[in-house]
């Protein structure tokens, strides 16, 4: 317990009746943080996750997050640590990026018992793009029995431009046996030079098309993804892959990844029917 509380620190700032600021040490000396938006006792929680290198201030995820509040559902939007101390920024492509997916899971899995330890026994996860991934890489390791389902919005698998990725993979792997820790530059999601040591590049890098789909097609929660049809961003033949494994699956005509503008609301209700399921009975 004496080490617990050493390696755990928490502090709850108000920042309005209905909103406050949740901060928790992941790591000696990484601070992270999120927002918690209060909501009904009855209802299921929320863990929203933003995309690739962002923040929880990103659009798509603050517009999702005040809507589900609206709706009375409580709502913890996390800004992952990427390594970095209280990071508030969106990081750079071409920073250093040291931070692994093994980390970024770990602290999903801090952020979910955050809320179990504030009396949310029914928690929903829904990710942005990047997000869907990394909480489905969550659930692959052995969620919680306290989340529910998982609603994954213009997920996205980790793309890697040209490179073949068998050969990158043992290329990396090849670095890590031999302890090099050079940086090594990679086009990775939008990042045309993504620097990363082996290790960590590698533990993104593995999950293709293929590991993402077991992983929706394994997954021991209820899944629902919302994707758009004029998403740019998706990968050679992801959205006809997803439609393949005939997970349920929302597909919105128009929409762009970010489904910014009117389909703001379109992304809202999808969310909000996907919710229904995890829905507790009300006290009698």
């Amino acid at each position: 317990m004496r080490i617990f509380l050493l390696c755990l620190t928490l502090a709850l700032a108000p920042v309005s009746a209905h909103a406050a600021i949740v901060r928790l040490e992941m790591r000696p000396g990484i601070d992270a943080s999120a927002e918690y938006l209060a909501g009904l006792r009855n209802k299921p929680a929320v863990l929203l996750l933003h995309g690739f290198l962002q923040t929880r201030e990103f659009p798509t995820v603050a517009t999702l997050a005040r809507g589900l509040q609206d709706a009375g559902y409580p709502v913890l939007t996390p800004t992952l640590s990427l390594g970095i101390p209280n990071r508030a920024q969106s990081l750079a492509c071409e920073a250093v990026h040291r931070h692994s997916l093994d980390e970024d899971v770990a602290e999903i899995a801090r952020w979910v018992d955050w809320l179990k330890s504030h009396g949310h026994r029914s928690i929903v996860l829904i990710g942005h793009s990047f997000g869907s991934m990394q909480l489905l890489a969550y659930l692959a390791a052995g969620p919680s029995a306290a989340v529910k389902g998982y609603v994954g919005a213009s997920l996205i698998e980790v793309q890697i431009g040209t490179t073949p990725r068998a050969a990158l993979i043992a290329q990396l792997e090849s670095r890590v046996q031999r302890r090099q820790r050079d940086l090594v530059t990679q086009h990775v999601s939008y990042c045309r030079k993504y620097r990363s040591t082996p290790e960590a590049l590698l533990s993104y890098v593995r999950w293709d098309q293929a590991r993402t789909l077991a992983a929706l097609r394994q997954s021991p929660v209820n899944v629902k993804l919302v994707m758009g049809d004029a998403d740019d961003m998706l990968g050679h033949g992801w959205l006809k892959a997803l439609q393949h494994l005939q997970t349920p699956m929302a597909i919105v005509k128009g929409a762009n990844h970010f489904m910014d503008g009117e389909h703001e609301f379109d992304l809202l209700e999808h969310t909000l029917k996907s919710m229904e399921p995890a829905q507790p009975p009300l006290p009698r």
